[in-house]
């Protein structure tokens, strides 16, 4: 269990691509099913919006958890620390519960954007800090460059992408992982094991994929608009799926089904 997500049972809310009032209506339900963490990026344009939605709420500070990510075009002495400071502004805090990278440079350069992110924490811009879509190899990296906990590395993660490798990565180098895309945009609802498993639980076809993340060791991160599906993806932590059931949903992993490319992402990593 990622112990800083311990709080926020092991559940994040995720923002993107909301913005305005659709964002303001899901933060609102997602506070309201219990959804404490929330996520967002430079890169989402949404910050400001995310801000004043967290703002809305209610929920104290010290209650909340909120993740940004910088953008890769911000990985630069002369623009990292203050692309932060912007999205504090935005997110109207003075620091940032995790702040990570969002890409690793183009060619997989990552020792210099991980040590400005060092310096956002020594600077106490964020409370703790991470990375996303890392490969194995650059976790092994990160956890020799950067002198502090790194406490997430949030990648793409369903039951149709096998990521053995980077489970594997985590466990050695102690950095959990976060998923995104965590029903793969839709893509699992096409396979009956999870309707047939949802049956045979009481539960949603969605539900049996976010209960397979977390038990896989995986911190759950989520996007609705519907409130009812909000609610839903929050409830997953009253049953367990059964280690036969884990497997049987495991072996759709051999599908590679990857939704994030280098086609749409130029900053893609090599995974292989």
């Amino acid at each position: 269990m990622n112990i800083l997500f311990q709080n926020t049972h092991q559940r994040v809310f995720g923002t993107y691509p909301l913005r305005g009032a659709a964002l303001a209506d899901a933060v609102t339900a997602a506070a309201q099913a219990g959804y404490r963490a929330f996520d967002t990026a430079q890169m989402y344009e949404n910050e400001a919006d995310t801000g004043a939605a967290l703002a809305a709420t209610g929920l104290a500070r010290e209650d909340l958890c909120i993740i940004t990510k910088v953008h890769p075009d911000n990985y630069s002495e002369d623009r990292f620390i203050a692309s932060v400071e912007e999205s504090l502004l935005k997110l109207r805090v003075e620091e940032v519960d995790v702040l990570l990278l969002h890409w690793p440079l183009v060619g997989g350069q990552v020792e210099p954007p991980l040590k400005l992110l060092q310096s956002a924490l020594t600077r106490g811009l964020a409370r703790h800090i991470g990375v996303s879509n890392f490969n194995a190899a650059m976790m092994r990296t990160a956890r020799a460059v950067i002198d502090a906990p790194i406490v997430a590395n949030q990648v793409e993660f369903h039951p149709l992408l096998d990521q053995s490798a980077l489970l594997a990565a985590s466990v050695e180098t102690g950095i959990p992982l976060m998923s995104y895309s965590s029903v793969a945009r839709g893509e699992v609802f096409k396979y009956p094991l999870f309707a047939e498993l949802g049956a045979a639980y009481g539960v949603s076809a969605a539900q049996i994929v976010l209960r397979w993340i977390l038990q896989k060791g995986v911190v759950a991160n989520t996007m609705s608009t519907k409130p009812e599906n909000i609610r839903a993806n929050f409830d997953v932590m009253d049953f367990t799926l059964s280690t036969v059931d884990m497997a049987r949903i495991g072996t759709l992993g051999a599908t590679g089904y990857r939704i994030v490319t280098e086609d749409i992402v130029p900053w893609t990593p090599d995974w292989d």
